[in-house]
């Protein structure tokens, strides 16, 4: 981003994704933590990316998830700049590809930047997301202080941005099916293990760490979006909840599946449903082929029509909660562990 450099910045963490298929390979070897894949894996990922417009050579412009997320750093580096925080610079780190978060954070630092509010766009904490941008984030900061956002799923404005997407597609779906059409919403699977208590160890004794909150910070986002959309006529009985992209990988997820969510929605009499994925930030593969493509192909077989709220991508309302979060506005969870780093 332009700007005089601050002593102060915002870094916003984000998953990462290959420029073109040919990295696909590598950009995989980053998400697993060096552990291969098997060759069909690869090629089934290739197929996908290749679906939403990756191709062998770089595009006109970033795939969806870089370009979306640049762009989110832009709009709350101006939105900064109207708050009156013109010195406040924006930064953008990924965990599994180009920028990673180390490159950005050595580029801090030669911008003068001693502390850093680091906010993962990923709202809902978990260890799978969440702990693992944290731990790169302190692999690189060494030395300088950071405020580590760890979870902001209840953040008013954030259901208020799902909501308002919500809504027009929603009486759309209504309108068209001339009946009420239910809501689905979604969040990223992660491996049932990564959410089961774990032993840890402290001056050499054993205990339990605190549950993974994950699952109940994503259905509590949910619940959100409901309860914003209560004045249109959204009751408890028109959303259901699932887990969205299992890993290709082995090894059990956490659910319910969306597509044995979908069953079971066609088997309770509905014609149709209305997915919105609140865990996602913005349009990447998991919504444009997982949802647009597989899921909606999914609904078909069952004799559903799938209509989907559009991605927060730039909302006014999403960048005005990470605005009210960067300005310590709204009290996010704020690891305080880290705050600061130790030099």
């Amino acid at each position: 981003m332009s700007g005089e450099a601050g002593r102060s910045a915002v870094l916003l963490l984000a998953h990462g994704t290959p420029d073109v298929l040919g990295e696909m390979a590598a950009y995989l070897s980053k998400v697993t933590g060096g552990r291969p894949l098997p060759q069909e894996v690869v090629e089934e990922l290739q197929h996908r990316y290749r679906q939403i417009g990756l191709g062998e050579t770089p595009g006109a412009e970033a795939p969806p998830l870089t370009k979306w997320t640049l762009i989110q750093a832009h709009l709350l580096e101006r939105s900064l700049d109207r708050n009156g925080d013109s010195n406040t610079r924006v930064y953008v780190g990924m965990r599994n590809w180009h920028p990673y978060i180390a490159d950005a954070i050595a580029q801090m630092r030669l911008d003068g930047v001693t502390h850093i509010k680091a906010i993962c766009l990923a709202p809902q904490n978990s260890r799978t997301s969440v702990g693992l941008y944290r731990k790169a984030v302190l692999a690189a900061a060494d030395g300088l202080e950071v405020d580590f956002v760890a979870g902001w799923a209840e953040h008013p404005l954030l259901a208020q941005a799902f909501a308002e997407r919500l809504w027009p597609v929603w009486a759309l779906a209504c309108a068209q099916s001339k009946r009420r059409v239910p809501v689905l919403f979604t969040a990223h699977s992660v491996p049932c293990r990564t959410v089961m208590t774990k032993e840890a160890s402290d001056n050499g004794a054993s205990q339990q760490e605190p549950p993974d909150t994950y699952a109940v910070e994503a259905k509590r986002t949910a619940e959100l979006v409901a309860q914003h959309m209560a004045p249109v006529g959204f009751g408890e009985k028109d959303w259901y909840f699932a887990f969205q992209s299992q890993g290709v990988s082995g090894g059990p997820w956490i659910g319910p599946t969306v597509e044995e969510t979908l069953k079971s929605i066609k088997d309770e009499g509905h014609v149709g449903v209305v997915m919105q994925p609140i865990g996602f930030l913005c349009d990447h593969v998991e919504i444009l082929y997982d949802i647009d493509i597989a899921f909606t192909e999914k609904a078909r077989e069952l004799g559903l029509k799938l209509w989907r709220a559009e991605s927060l991508n730039d909302s006014d309302v999403l960048i005005n909660a990470l605005t009210q979060i960067a300005t310590g506005q709204y009290k996010a969870v704020v690891d305080e562990a880290i705050v600061p780093a130790q030099v």
